[in-house]
């Protein structure tokens, strides 16, 4: 039979649609054509297909006329994953492979000329889709007396791929691999099973972590961000060059609790659409720290197609942009609305895509250009009207959704030697673990995630407390949002003493964070 189907896999964000591999031979004169919104990379399957299949001793049809359509026509299909099912269509098309079996699985992989597999991106995405269809099939919602197809992928590929459960995964290192396994019942050869994929080795919670004892003084800078880390807040730490707010958060994630099951799948899903999961640190939580001089498109993502940027990247994980007023101020104003509802929509003419972006933003900056105004230390040689532009590089509506801002001052070197070694991370953690435990039995979210009703019924404070509050929001010129994150940071403060209610000592704490820079 000249015409033959496989089925196969493209990314759309985060989705993974399912594409049918439509080849079709016919006489004239021999050509091999790519149609379906194919790009550059798909194209350049016409001379990998061909040495791989040349190279590995199959038969390749040159003087046919060879028609590969990928459809859905609409949708656009980009790198190299189609190498492999084009291949086994080819082939099919020959007779060379059982059509029933090649129905029963779906395929995606990149072939050298010589026909070894090499990985591709967004594995996972891949066999989180056939996972949903799965589901849907066992809630009645597809055809009945369907069997959900496995998926063959390369052994690397399908590795990464065998941490979703549920899901028949076949790993291959060469072409040859895949044919015998679906060669026709009547061939002369015997067809060997292809081989379920294993996890990848992962260390999950042994990588070591810097410690926060390592860092002397800065004890208000510390419980800052033990409050932060309790309640999923953003932070912003502002102080002299060399006072060691970039050791604060280096060593904010050892603070937090690993990431559960699903939180590791979706952190572990964008990575893999981009390219950058390693399986060693599967359940860690992603810190991403891009350079100062990151445009807008590298942090909330886009390019075409669209790929997720540094907020995506590090979704259940950590953003940490040093130098704060040093970034475009495009990119920052571009953090806005990702910091209010945790993800990000890239909206082109033609496709529009939603990407995760639940992260704790942790900034560091200095006061002023020469970085020592305040400082006990040394003289700031900036006037009033430098350091007043260099400060409104940060916008209030920006400011008005950082949580926690803390000053970290300069500490002279007799008070740094005398400090103490103060609490260990990993006590801080434990403290941590509690109050997220707390908070998710009661509200099934953290402190920082609450809004609306949920927001009304669990972060109410006493009497005391509330006047506190509605006293100094009208003082400082507070923001409604200000007036409810500082209600939540108090509601955090309160869980990590493990009490029932708001009082107005925990509302006090929180007030103070948010003193250091007024948003204007």
């Amino acid at each position: 039979m000249p015409l033959a189907t496989v089925h196969s896999r493209a990314l759309d964000g985060l989705n993974a649609p399912e594409v049918t591999v439509e080849v079709h031979l016919a006489n004239g004169l021999p050509s091999f054509t790519l149609v379906g919104l194919v790009d550059t990379e798909v194209k350049e399957a016409r001379e990998r297909v061909r040495a791989a299949l040349s190279n590995s001793g199959l038969e390749f049809p040159f003087n046919k006329r060879v028609t590969v359509n990928l459809a859905p026509a609409d949708l656009p299909k980009e790198s190299g994953r189609f190498d492999l099912p084009i291949a086994l269509g080819i082939l099919a098309a020959m007779g060379h492979l059982d059509l029933a079996k090649l129905d029963e699985l779906e395929f995606a992989g990149e072939l050298s000329l010589g026909g070894e597999l090499r990985p591709v991106r967004g594995a996972l995405p891949m066999a989180l889709a056939l996972r949903r269809v799965q589901l849907k099939r066992g809630k009645g919602e597809s055809r009945a007396g369907d069997r959900p197809r496995g998926l063959v992928l390369p052994s690397d590929s399908a590795k990464e791929a065998a941490l979703v459960d549920g899901v028949r995964l076949y790993g291959a290192h060469h072409l040859m691999d895949v044919v015998e396994a679906l060669r026709a019942q009547d061939a002369q050869a015997n067809g060997q099973d292809l081989v379920r994929a294993t996890p990848a080795a992962t260390l999950g919670q042994s990588l070591v972590l810097p410690d926060l004892m390592e860092v002397k003084g800065q004890t208000a800078a510390k419980r800052a961000l033990e409050v932060a880390a309790a309640g999923g807040h953003s932070l912003l730490m502002v102080g002299p060059p060399g006072t060691g707010k970039s050791m604060l958060a280096q060593r904010f994630a050892g603070l937090l609790p690993p990431l559960n099951d699903d939180e590791a799948l979706e952190s572990a899903a964008v990575l893999s659409l981009a390219g950058r999961f390693d399986p060693r640190c599967w359940r860690q939580r992603q810190m991403r720290s891009p350079h100062h001089t990151a445009s807008s498109v590298a942090l909330v993502g886009g390019g075409s197609p669209p790929r997720p940027g540094e907020i995506s990247l590090a979704h259940h994980g950590i953003l940490f942009l040093d130098e704060l007023p040093e970034f475009p101020r495009a990119a920052l104003e571009a953090l806005r609305e990702p910091l209010e509802t945790g993800h990000i929509t890239i909206a082109r003419a033609a496709r529009r895509h939603d990407f995760p972006a639940r992260f704790q933003l942790i900034a560091a900056m200095n006061p002023c250009p020469c970085g020592h105004f305040g400082n006990p230390l040394k003289a700031c040689r900036c006037t009033p009207d430098q350091v007043a532009r260099y400060q409104a590089k940060l916008s209030g509506p920006l400011l008005d959704r950082v949580d926690v801002q803390i000053d970290v001052p300069a500490v002279s070197p007799e008070v740094l030697a005398a400090s103490p070694d103060g609490e260990s991370s990993a006590s801080i953690a434990l403290r941590v673990q509690r109050a997220h435990d707390r908070q998710r039995l009661r509200q099934g979210v953290l402190n920082a995630a609450l809004s609306g009703a949920l927001l009304e019924a669990h972060a109410q404070a006493d009497r005391q407390a509330m006047a506190f509050l509605q006293t100094a929001c009208a003082r400082l010129g507070w923001s409604g949002r200000a007036f409810h994150r500082v209600l939540k940071l108090a509601r955090t403060i309160a869980d990590l003493a493990g009490a029932d209610e708001v009082r107005q000592a925990h509302m006090a704490e929180a007030i103070q964070y948010r003193r250091v820079l007024q948003a204007s």
